[in-house]
């Protein structure tokens, strides 16, 4: 059974949208693409190689796969070691929109979405992974789907743009259980879900 994870980039105002570039995603007006650039170096790079290192499959929502799709299939290095997983591995995308997925092993899925993920975490070895897909994320954390964070933090604010963790989330508490920092100055944190938050007060009774 594979565990679920999401690995995503965020500024320090929580922003996901568009890290990769001006055109990645302008949904809402969104003209700030492109922020997590300036700091991808070695350690960077090195740590989404072990990440794509334990994948079995990728769940992903209907931009972040057209992103992808658009980009990845003409990478045929097969030493490189995200285009030689995202080719060959199964990738489901979670849409209501599309009809078919074109890019080789991919499966469009909807319907029942908590039901199809559950399902597709018990056939898999390996970790499921979602990477970006804020719409997707959202749905996911509000489901209690989601088995493990990463979550990369840019040393950027841009005050405005689609963020992780959306108004009425599920209150969830996580665990931390690695931390990391890049010579760019990019913080990586890994959590694993730990059930429910627990609340007091700090004031003396």
């Amino acid at each position: 059974m594979a565990q679920l994870s999401i690995t995503t980039f965020l500024t320090l105002d929580g922003v996901m949208q568009a890290p990769g570039g001006p055109e990645e995603d302008t949904s809402d007006g969104f003209d700030l693409g492109g922020w997590s650039v300036p700091y991808g170096d070695e350690d960077f790079g090195a740590f989404v190689d072990e990440v794509f290192g334990r994948v079995g499959a990728f769940l992903l929502g209907r931009r972040t796969y057209e992103i992808f799709a658009g980009y990845w299939p003409k990478v045929t290095d097969p030493d490189n070691p995200v285009a030689s997983k995202l080719n060959s591995l199964p990738k489901y995308v979670a849409s209501t929109t599309l009809d078919k997925a074109d890019w080789a092993g991919s499966t469009v899925i909807g319907g029942d979405l908590v039901k199809e993920v559950a399902a597709l975490k018990e056939r898999t070895e390996g970790e499921l992974q979602v990477h970006g897909s804020a719409r997707l994320a959202h749905f996911l954390l509000s489901h209690d789907l989601v088995d493990q964070l990463n979550l990369l933090v840019f040393p950027v604010v841009l005050g405005k743009g689609r963020r992780l963790f959306a108004d009425g989330v599920t209150p969830t508490a996580f665990r931390h259980t690695g931390a990391r920092t890049t010579a760019a100055g990019v913080a990586i944190n890994t959590y694993e879900r730990a059930g429910r938050p627990e609340f007091g007060t700090y004031l003396a009774e």
